[in-house]
């Protein structure tokens, strides 16, 4: 088994190459996805940020209010951290339960975020950073995703810098041009990888 942590800051474009990586094969376990499980209504995850947070994060339907939330913990790092404390250990251990079920031979690609910002590198055997421009990650937050740019940039600065990025990085992905331009480097990227995995088993 060959473990790749792949991590780029918000709006690099990680979601794309973490697809891509999928469509050729990749186990992939991505952390936002599980980080959403794990607060879903019923779960313990929801009931203790509830109880740190207030009933006010909650919407209509009983779900967690992300918006909400993230409006709240990415201005004070304080409370950002008060959250991770509750949500990081659940997706951890559901993390782990997805590996232990993988195949032996498996590329498993850990989708992770938070990668560089939590000192996680040393557990895989590549680490792969997406790596765009903070204007051109700004752009399509706003652009794209309809985020205010207070709020856009408010979560650029709460994470790593990409050269903090790029310092843990075995490889690179510029995702600065065109949808192609990325496929290519994905490509490229996923025939090193299965290279390494050969070596590996």
């Amino acid at each position: 088994m060959l473990k790749v942590g792949l991590t780029g800051g918000i709006g690099s474009g990680k979601s794309e190459v973490s697809a891509r990586l999928a469509e050729r094969g990749a186990v992939v376990i991505d952390a936002d996805r599980i980080a959403r499980e794990v607060v879903e209504p019923g779960t313990p995850g929801l009931a203790a940020v509830v109880a740190e947070f207030g009933e006010d994060v909650l919407l209509p339907s009983g779900g967690l209010d992300r918006e909400k939330v993230g409006s709240i913990v990415f201005a004070d790092r304080d409370r950002l951290a008060a959250l991770n404390a509750i949500v990081h250990p659940l997706v951890g251990e559901r993390m782990q339960e997805l590996m232990d079920a993988a195949p032996e031979d498996a590329i498993v690609v850990y989708d992770v975020p938070l990668l560089a910002e939590n000192g996680l590198a040393s557990m895989y055997d590549a680490v792969v950073v997406v790596d765009a421009p903070e204007e051109t990650q700004l752009d399509r937050l706003t652009s794209r995703r309809g985020m205010a740019e207070e709020d856009a940039r408010a979560r650029m600065a709460n994470q790593a810098s990409r050269a903090e990025r790029r310092a843990i990085a075995t490889h690179v992905l510029d995702n600065s041009g065109t949808l192609d331009d990325l496929k290519a480097q994905v490509d490229a990227l996923w025939e090193d990888l299965t290279a390494r995995a050969a070596t590996t088993s």
